[in-house]
């Protein structure tokens, strides 16, 4: 009788383990369930972005030694990267070429058409002014980034 008794209460304290273990697992499912938020921004945000305009890292850093030691106008690192401050530079360049918008580093219409109009005065260029970076206008541009002097 001992046996049976101690049987039924193994099997009895199994059953509640069991049923225990399956609760605190559904639990932790539901619990781990990620809710969704909405992301914020509640700080200003810059213009970061980096286009080189289809040329390499050495053409980039071409322009930007240009820029900084040629003309004067950038004060950046030659990191081989054109970002906000390359193309303010370049802005600043293309004003004689044309551009006349804001000094913002963004690569827009207006700063494509101007620099356009530098690479055709340069003889790079043939196609049409149109602010559109297309192939003719960064086949332009890396050829013209690479005859500038780098000394």
């Amino acid at each position: 009788m001992r046996s049976n008794t101690v049987r039924a209460f193994a099997s009895i304290a199994a059953l509640l383990g069991i049923t225990a273990g399956t609760l605190a697992v559904s639990g932790t499912a539901v619990a781990a369930t990620p809710e969704r938020h909405r992301n914020v921004i509640s700080e200003p945000v810059t213009v970061a972005e980096v286009n080189n305009l289809g040329l390499s890292t050495s053409q980039a850093k071409q322009v930007q030694f240009y820029l900084r030691y040629y003309i004067g106008y950038y004060s950046g690192t030659i990191d081989g990267l054109l970002g906000t401050e390359s193309w303010k530079a370049m802005q600043r360049m293309l004003r004689a070429y044309g551009y006349s918008g804001a000094i913002d580093g963004i690569v827009g219409t207006g700063t494509i058409k101007a620099l356009q109009q530098l690479l055709r005065s340069e003889g790079f260029y043939s196609g049409a002014i149109d602010g559109i970076a297309g192939s003719g206008t960064r086949a332009a541009f890396a050829a013209w980034a690479s005859q500038l002097p780098m000394d």
